[in-house]
């Protein structure tokens, strides 16, 4: 088993060696720019880690991860145009950049280009990786249109939105770990652990996203704090504000929820302060945690050494701990 800082330097270096650059340029481009912005490159990191805790070099992994960040890529070119999003990780979004109809296209491209990195594998295990991911390039889909519903609806519950993060977000996770086991031919039943493994680490990581939009620190965050708020996200924290608050500031919050400001600065604050005299705040810190030690009641479950659980166990403690 490798470090994360090392499966990333490993999948970036076979990145770096694909060749994407093709005519129309400005079909490639775009592809080649959204791959290019960086990021932590947790999705593919996480299927070359699977591949070994199976015990198969992470190497044969790699163009399944491929396929995963190709994916995760597409999906967010697609998000910043629904978004109408100017930047994405600090740069110019591919539809800015270009046009809206590069950012469809090239979109449609990459999805296209996800699957093709399947065609490197054994009939067997390509069959498994192209059912494995049409079913969670699906469950995203649905997961994002669930997104765009809530921002209209106000009888959003908590299990719906914990169903709609599981879709948006925690399903790609929970895939990109299961490959690497099906890429390792391990058994139905170790597979599927970890997919649980990923599945609820994925819970706990876009909690934690929710938790610190609100309460990050602005340094390190990498995003505007409080950009929930200010779009009136229906998050895990407000709906536990809701829930936990008087019927009198309950009706407030929802009032501040529907506010279009030039200025934000108090709106976040009186959020914020909701969110903490609630005890939403605290909820949520609490519902990662129990999300992160499900994840861990899962690790015991699976045959593999107490090295590998070790290092399994160690990145989940890191994405708990996470202040960014």
């Amino acid at each position: 088993m490798h470090d994360i800082s090392q499966y990333q330097d490993f999948f970036i270096q076979y990145l770096q060696n694909q060749n994407i650059h093709k005519e129309p340029s400005n079909l490639y481009e775009p592809i080649e720019y959204i791959l290019g912005l960086g990021g932590k490159r947790i999705r593919p990191v996480l299927t070359l880690m699977a591949a070994e805790v199976f015990d198969a070099d992470y190497t044969k992994a790699l163009p399944a991860a491929m396929a995963v960040e190709v994916f995760h890529n597409f999906s967010l070119v697609h998000d910043d145009i629904m978004d109408d999003a100017p930047l994405r990780r600090g740069q110019v979004t591919v539809h800015e950049k270009w046009n809206l109809n590069t950012g469809i296209l090239s979109g449609d491209a990459m999805l296209i280009l996800a699957y093709q990195y399947f065609e490197q594998y054994e009939p067997n295990v390509f069959r498994n990786l192209a059912k494995l991911f049409s079913k969670t390039a699906l469950e995203v889909c649905e997961g994002q249109q669930w997104d765009v519903d809530f921002e209209t609806r106000k009888d959003v519950t908590i299990p719906e939105y914990l169903k709609m993060i599981e879709y948006k977000t925690a399903v790609l996770v929970a895939a990109a770990m299961k490959m690497g086991a099906i890429v390792a031919e391990t058994s139905e039943n170790e597979a599927d652990l970890i997919y649980d493994f990923g599945l609820n680490l994925g819970l706990a990581f876009q909690l934690q996203d929710d938790y610190l939009d609100a309460f990050g620190d602005p340094e390190t965050f990498g995003k505007q704090v409080g950009g929930d708020i200010i779009e009136n996200k229906k998050t895990y924290l407000y709906l536990k504000a809701l829930e936990f608050s008087s019927s009198e500031k309950a009706s407030a919050l929802e009032q501040l929820f529907t506010l279009q400001l030039e200025d934000n600065t108090t709106k976040i604050e009186t959020a914020k302060t909701i969110f903490n005299e609630s005890g939403a705040s605290k909820a949520t810190q609490e519902a990662i945690e129990m999300y992160t030690l499900k994840a861990f009641e899962t690790l015991e479950k699976m045959e593999i050494s107490a090295e590998k659980k070790k290092v399994l166990r160690t990145f989940g403690e890191n994405l708990m701990g996470r202040k960014v």
